[in-house]
């Protein structure tokens, strides 16, 4: 990974390998922490982080749901992630940002809540989260083995860690088949959510999600469809059987990362004209003209350092 010259670790900037913790930390053992993925792009006027309070919120009540008590604020957290990237100096377009809330080292059992609690954020250099190629050209999508864990098994709301062990097992299987990417169902047969990004289909002209009903509320996401809206895209929010997406005009996933990244074939069956379709085209554009600072009607998301 592109390594950075500081990390903000309990109110104190560190250099990058001095931030550590103890091997008998507990959220290592137990899995319950809270993190979080912004980025800044590279505008005319400088860095920006894009729709950074957001993130921070969203960090803050995913530490809610799973009974951490952060000892920040959002306003403190936002703070800084603005003074990590300007520390940092980086030159290049794009940065990510990874705020995360960990129980650290003091006890070990199942009950978590006399464990301490680390703030930490980490911000460094990194590209194209499934590959310039797949941005301009599509990638390959498997719906996988393994399911979205349900509402009465999981805490799907919450960015925590526990619930990307999921993610893990899933993104390796499509891998292993030969895919880039996995597309999760529901414990009902319907679409939940890749490994790490929403999926979004287009179908006779409408732009189509699935609801979040045991998925994270994604940020981009809700960005793409307040995008669509605006350019006159009828959207809707419903349930996808696996069937409908094998027949969809055009499908793209979004995250963070994942920025806008168009799907050309899934389980073997190629969507749409088999490359970027037109939808997403002008989606991804008009989404990289707004956090690279470039559309004035949606600057109030961006955050200059």
């Amino acid at each position: 990974m592109n390594e950075a010259k500081y990390i903000w670790m309990n109110g104190e900037f560190k250099p990058w390998r001095e931030a550590t913790t103890h091997v008998l930390s507990h959220t290592i053992h137990y899995g319950n922490g809270v993190i979080e993925g912004t980025k800044a792009y590279k505008t005319e006027k400088g860095y920006a982080i894009f729709r950074l309070n957001d993130h921070t919120k969203r960090l803050l009540e995913s530490a809610k749901m799973t009974l951490i008590d952060v000892p920040y604020s959002v306003e403190e957290l936002n703070n800084a992630q603005i003074e990590l990237v300007r520390k940092n100096e980086f030159q290049g377009d794009n940065v990510y940002l990874r705020p995360f809330v960990f129980l650290g080292y003091g006890v070990m059992g199942v009950y978590h809540k006399e464990a301490p609690v680390t703030a930490a954020i980490a911000a460094w250099e990194w590209g194209a989260y499934l590959g310039e190629e797949g941005m301009q050209k599509g990638i390959k999508l498997k719906i996988v083995s393994m399911n979205r864990p349900s509402n009465t098994s999981a805490m799907g709301k919450a960015k925590a860690t526990a619930n990307y062990l999921n993610s893990q097992m899933a993104k390796f299987e499509a891998i292993d088949c030969g895919y880039e990417e996995a597309l999760l169902l529901d414990d009902q047969g319907y679409v939940a959510e890749a490994s790490g990004a929403a999926f979004f289909m287009v179908k006779d002209g409408v732009l189509i999600s699935p609801p979040n009903d045991n998925s994270l509320q994604s940020i981009t996401q809700k960005t793409v469809i307040e995008m669509a809206t605006n350019m006159g895209i009828k959207v809707e929010r419903r349930r996808i059987s696996r069937e409908e997406v094998y027949v969809a005009d055009e499908a793209f996933l979004t995250g963070t990362a994942a920025e806008i990244t168009p799907v050309r074939i899934i389980d073997a069956r190629e969507i749409g004209c088999g490359s970027r379709g037109e939808m997403t085209q002008k989606l991804q554009s008009t989404y990289f003209d707004i956090v690279f600072g470039r559309n004035k009607d949606y600057e109030h998301y961006l955050t200059y350092i």
